[in-house]
């Protein structure tokens, strides 16, 4: 299994921005990261092919969030500008030893995740 540690969660005021981080014990064909609100179910967010760099983004984020890499350290970043109150949710890194699907972010194609950090906006 592939070890996820995430980092770069808190507190942001709307409008805000927070950068979060995720480093991987080793490179994964599919990294990205999804999240959970209160109440809710799972949501993708973003995902990064981390050979090609081809990156997807849904709806809901795109525009404000972005996912990025820094390959040589197994390190995936996601970048979330104008947080909305809607943001607000426990975020997972998570890899998959498949390539990523073509536009889609789905929780469910992912092997391994981390153990969260919490961002809240108000």
């Amino acid at each position: 299994h592939v070890q996820l540690v995430e980092s770069g969660g808190g507190s942001a005021q709307t409008g805000g921005s927070l950068r979060l981080t995720c480093v991987a014990s080793q490179r994964a064909n599919c990294m990205g990261w999804f999240r959970q609100g209160p109440g809710k179910e799972r949501e993708g967010v973003a995902t990064i092919n981390p050979h090609s760099a081809t990156s997807y983004l849904v709806d809901s984020v795109k525009g404000r969030f972005t996912i990025s890499q820094n390959n040589a350290k197994n390190i995936v970043y996601l970048q979330m500008n104008s947080l909305q109150p809607e943001d607000t949710a426990m975020y997972y890194c998570a890899t998959s030893h498949w390539n990523c699907y073509e536009n889609r972010a789905d929780p469910t194609d992912f092997n391994d995740r981390g153990q969260g950090t919490q961002v809240t906006v108000s």
